[in-house]
């Protein structure tokens, strides 16, 4: 019976603040978004041709997500029936999206306009002892389009249409 008990507390317990730290971390996530609009990213092989006159240096961001105590039963229950396992998907979601934010903080403190090339790579990090996922890791990766002082001049020296 105490078994049972502790194992209901820390689902309860799992599931509140796994909840509340989720929901933190996506309002962050939405309002870092927003600040990092206007530097373009693009999953292209090669650079856009309004880019040319750009030099080009590699950025990356990098994130660890641990996931709670409610997702992993809730993973272990969907395991034993099979099918979609929602209660990772949102870990994954949070993670990609941070890893991309961070790679656009890298960027932008390089002084780059856009990112193209985008690229992720994904790792399981400490599996729990063996019951399943314990945190993932998110890289993502890819080429920042840094101006060089003739494409400011060539941008500045064009007039405008009317």
């Amino acid at each position: 019976m105490g078994q049972l008990l502790t194992f209901l507390v820390l689902l309860g317990l799992g599931y509140f603040f796994g909840r509340l730290a989720e929901s933190r971390h996506y309002k962050r996530i939405h309002q870092r978004e927003q600040a990092y609009r206007q530097l373009l990213v693009m999953p292209e092989k090669f650079p856009p041709i309004q880019y040319a006159r750009h030099s080009s240096t590699l950025v990356s961001g990098n994130v660890v997500i641990s996931v709670d105590y409610f997702k992993t039963v809730a993973a272990g229950l969907r395991s034993i029936f099979g099918g979609r396992v929602a209660a990772y998907e949102s870990l994954l979601d949070r993670a990609r999206r941070e890893a991309v934010l961070r790679m656009q903080e890298d960027a932008r403190d390089k002084g780059a306009d856009a990112v193209y090339n985008l690229k992720f790579e994904t790792a399981r990090i400490g599996e729990n002892a063996g019951k399943g996922l314990g945190s993932v890791e998110v890289l993502a990766y890819g080429t920042a389009l840094i101006p060089t002082p003739s494409a400011l001049t060539e941008s500045t020296s064009i007039p405008a249409q009317s």
